[in-house]
């Protein structure tokens, strides 16, 4: 399969890396290239570790451009900003032939608002995958009323490609999973904030007691605490205050304290 994505960092080379075990060609649009190459390299060669695939030969079938008009498969994995996603899926939608499948790895925006800018919005189709993306399992399919039957086969077809498990969720502010997760998420940080428990203590008793593979304080910290506020701003907006991100949550951000990719959010990193 002849596969673009559209942002080449953690998500994007997350993503492009599973391709590339797989066999696949893959064009990554990306400004920083040679930063995203290595983040793409570095990931095959744990792959490689593991047996998936050999590095060096997975790498020859990476190129790092714009996308190409023989893509089959596109998929947009840049920061999660609706003016921004909804420009580069216009470009996008132009340069490539009517019948490749065309998908954002949006998490929360709306699939329809993102497609308005598009000439043939209903092609657009949510690609939900989760970080990191090699490790998780699911990929989160949205789709919305007018998503013909024949685009979310092939939007099937390609998760069950790459060995991951989908679900079909209808296109709703946060989706199945960010909707769920957020709450989750937001009231473990208002737990902090009152003082009903440390961090510590809350992700353990959601892993332990219901078999999270991690609390909801740690996940986010890993997602990034200021990826995390943007979400909950959004899906505040649109399904009203038991979104509302508390305070913790904004002053840590404010601070910097994004999680590991600044070095401290709820941990140490």
């Amino acid at each position: 399969m002849r596969v673009a994505v559209i942002g080449g960092g953690r998500m994007g080379a997350g993503i492009a890396q599973i391709f590339l075990v797989k066999g696949d060609t893959v064009t990554v649009q990306e400004p920083q290239a040679d930063a995203a190459r290595r983040r793409i390299a570095e990931g095959l060669a744990i792959a490689e570790s593991k047996g998936a695939a050999r590095r060096d030969e997975a790498l020859s079938r990476l190129t790092m451009a714009e996308v190409p008009p023989d893509a089959e498969l596109v998929i947009e994995a840049v920061p999660e900003d609706a003016g921004l996603k909804a420009e580069v899926l216009a470009e996008a939608e132009s340069a490539i032939d009517a019948g490749a499948v065309l998908a954002t790895n949006t998490s929360s925006l709306s699939i329809a608002e993102l497609a308005a800018a598009l000439g043939r919005p209903e092609r657009l189709i949510g690609l939900h995958f989760f970080n990191p993306v090699p490790v998780q399992r699911l990929v989160e399919i949205v789709v919305t009323d007018s998503t013909p039957a024949g685009v979310l086969e092939r939007a099937k077809e390609c998760v069950e490609h790459v060995g991951k498990t989908s679900v079909v969720v209808n296109d709703s502010p946060g989706f199945a999973t960010s909707r769920l997760g957020v709450l989750l998420g937001l009231e473990a940080i208002r737990m902090v904030e009152e003082g009903v428990a440390s961090a510590e203590d809350i992700d353990t008793a959601m892993a332990l007691g219901y078999g999270h593979p991690m609390g909801p304080l740690k996940l986010g910290d890993l997602v990034g605490l200021d990826v995390r506020l943007a979400i909950a701003e959004y899906l505040h907006a649109r399904l009203g205050p038991r979104f509302e991100p508390p305070k913790l949550l904004r002053d840590k951000v404010a601070a910097g304290e994004l999680g590991r990719k600044s070095g401290k959010g709820f941990y140490e990193w």
